[in-house]
């Protein structure tokens, strides 16, 4: 159970002047490189991204390594520079795997506490090179694993599958979370096409890849120790509903942002539909819930930042009140820009799609406010129900 009054310093929940020095370096960037068009043209391509823009994010702003220590060739600041980073990426739609690469492999590593392992990769992370994502770790709840590891001679090779994998089919690294007959492990895995087949699936976010990862005796090594696995694996997840969250706030910021300008520019009647009453009051809902996300992402975001035991409780938090507000957002962001909002050619679909994909990216808001209600101590019988199905 958690403290009911949690332990964050207040002044970690406002911005510091590097970060939004950070903020508007970022804005220029994505205005200037990713555009909606720009996204629709690099998703047509092999790796779903512009590559020379991902080693540019690395190399002039260096984003990749903002959340890495100086001692593995980051930048040595903490999640919340990482965050507005994510925030900023959110609002462009910016469709390259930050997301699996920089929040979920690198925490991943970090958390383990294997240096060695450190060493080989962050770096490359950190510097463009090497593109990571995880599998295996919503496996973390379940007594059927997908993925096993066996030891053959002195090496460990991974047998099984793991589907819906965030950039699958073209991350350099694996981290995998796999059962061994002593239990569950880590393991770092570069896949090659003989010992892993990696088959893209067709999602509803396009700008999000995922795919179904077989492991046929993959090469692996161990990260971390056995004892600490599930530590590793549960603290990775909650950074990346802290992640998705500031995403999540950005897509809904550009929104309403949009949506303002068009209802202030388009006219009927002989006057902007932005005043009509009603929209006007369409329009302060979307920011009444915007204003609790971003406050409800801060917290996750301060709490990720100083590895708070709070981060569970922030994480869960953060996903419900941000998921439901990015849904909120890109339905009026359809609805009043009125027959172009459907359009395929306009781009409030693509943030629609973002929305729906991210709002189960971790988990439902429903298993999260289960979640929640387990960790501040509350049990109904409902709560205690859905918990045990899921």
């Amino acid at each position: 159970m958690h403290r009911r009054h949690p332990e964050i310093d207040p002044q970690s929940l406002s911005a510091t002047d590097e970060q939004r020095q950070l903020r508007d370096v970022l804005r220029d960037f994505y205005t200037e490189t990713s555009h909606p068009e720009d996204v629709r043209k690099h998703l047509a391509t092999p790796r779903g991204h512009d590559e020379q823009l991902w080693a540019r994010l690395a190399g002039e702003i260096g984003v990749h390594g903002l959340a890495v220590p100086e001692e593995y060739g980051g930048a040595g600041f903490t999640f919340a520079e990482l965050a507005v980073a994510l925030e900023e990426a959110g609002r462009a739609l910016y469709c390259a795997p930050l997301l699996p690469t920089v929040v979920l492999a690198a925490h991943a590593l970090l958390y383990s506490g294997d240096r060695a392992a450190c060493e080989r990769y962050l770096p490359r992370i950190a510097d463009g090179t090497l593109t990571a994502t995880v599998a295996g770790f919503d496996a973390a709840s379940s007594d059927e694993p997908d993925v096993t590891a066996e030891q053959s001679g002195s090496r460990w090779v991974l047998r099984g599958q793991a589907d819906f994998v965030l950039d699958g089919a073209g991350a350099d690294l694996i981290l995998v979370r796999a059962h061994t007959p002593a239990g569950p492990r880590l393991f770092a895995c570069e896949p090659t096409r003989d010992t892993s087949r990696r088959s893209p699936r067709r999602v509803l976010d396009e700008t999000r890849r995922q795919a179904l990862v077989e492991f046929r005796g993959a090469p692996a090594t161990t990260v971390g120790t056995a004892e600490g696995t599930e530590d590793t694996v549960a603290a990775t997840l909650d950074t990346g509903r802290a992640a998705l969250a500031a995403e999540q706030v950005g897509g809904s910021g550009h929104a309403l942002d949009a949506t303002v300008e068009f209802v202030g520019q388009r006219h009927q009647f002989g006057r902007p539909i932005g005043s009509f009453q009603a929209v006007k009051h369409r329009l302060a809902d979307v920011l009444v819930a915007l204003e609790a996300a971003r406050s409800a992402s801060s917290y996750a975001t301060a709490c990720a930042a100083v590895a708070s035991p709070q981060l569970p409780v922030a994480a869960c938090a953060a996903a419900v009140v941000c998921s439901e507000t990015f849904r909120l957002a890109t339905a009026e962001y359809v609805q009043l820009h009125g027959g172009m909002g459907f359009t395929w050619e306009h781009p409030a679909h693509l943030y629609v799609r973002r929305a729906r994909s991210a709002e189960v990216l971790f988990g439902t808001t429903d298993r999260h406010r289960v979640r929640l209600a387990e960790l501040i101590g509350l049990t109904t019988g409902i709560g205690a129900t859905t918990g045990s199905a899921a």
